[in-house]
């Protein structure tokens, strides 16, 4: 059994390391090329290709595996009705909405490539031991945001469709919604990564010590991404921190759980 890690943005508190290499290339030659899974899943739950199944299952079995069995629950991905399960289930007329809009949205992803490229090059100077993951795309039926699995990290398009999404308001709080946007996906995907290799301490030796280790990855976030995407108390604390600590390494900000940090300049 593969381990998953789910992770809504809003939480950002519990992950685990993950590193398991399948022989498809990181990136291109220009740089991060995210995997479309989502586009052979869409061709067999709009117009049920056989052919795109067949592709899912021996192009992409980590991804299908993980979809069927940890994502959807649907049942163990070698059932003999599996195949009817999972198209039965995106039958439902809000999915295939979701489906198509998803196709119209995200025809094209070369904006977050060129992103995603930019910011883990950042990432490797504040981390240079650091793994670039793989990227994929799927659509999961609003259940995740971002997964991080075995070197992987996907992309659930539907939980991106804007704010504005008139399906979401069925759902999710306005502050949420803020949240599902195109511009959000690069800085989620380096946070829960950050998560994956620095998990949050599993034990409270400090007061508010995981909402710290959180305020750590996401100041680190804004670093890379050279966006102030986050801007809590505990971000600014770092800020400050890290500014009057100019010799910590990244590093050690993020593996050392006994750090305080202070609001005072």
């Amino acid at each position: 059994m593969h381990k998953i890690y789910y992770v809504l943005f809003i939480l950002m508190l519990l992950c685990f390391g993950c590193d398991l290499q399948i022989n498809r290339p990181v990136a291109s030659s220009n740089g991060i090329a995210i995997e479309r899974f989502d586009r052979i899943e869409s061709k067999f739950l709009i117009n049920h290709d056989l052919a795109a199944l067949q592709q899912m299952k021996f192009d992409y079995p980590l991804q299908t595996h993980v979809l069927i069995e940890n994502i959807l629950k649907l049942g163990n991905v070698d059932e003999l009705d599996i195949n009817s399960s999972l198209y039965n289930f995106y039958k439902d007329t809000t999915l295939q909405k979701i489906l198509r809009e998803v196709n119209v949205q995200y025809a094209d992803l070369s904006d977050v490539n060129k992103e995603l490229t930019e910011c883990f090059a950042r990432l490797k100077v504040y981390l240079p031991n650091i793994s670039i993951p793989h990227f994929y795309t799927f659509i999961g039926a609003l259940t995740e945001s971002i997964i991080v699995i075995d070197g992987y990290v996907g992309i659930s398009l539907d939980k991106y469709l804007g704010q504005d999404f008139y399906i979401y308001s069925n759902y999710y709080p306005e502050n949420q919604r803020r949240t599902m946007v195109r511009s959000m996906i690069v800085p989620d995907c380096i946070g829960f990564y950050l998560l994956s290799c620095y998990p949050s301490p599993q034990t409270d030796t400090l007061s508010h010590s995981r909402e710290i280790h959180r305020g750590k990855i996401q100041w680190l976030v804004n670093q890379v991404t050279k966006k102030n995407v986050f801007t809590d108390d505990n971000v600014v604390a770092v800020d400050i921190f890290m500014k009057n600590n100019k010799n910590l390494s990244i590093e050690d900000l993020l593996s050392d759980s006994t750090i305080v940090l202070t609001t005072d300049n």
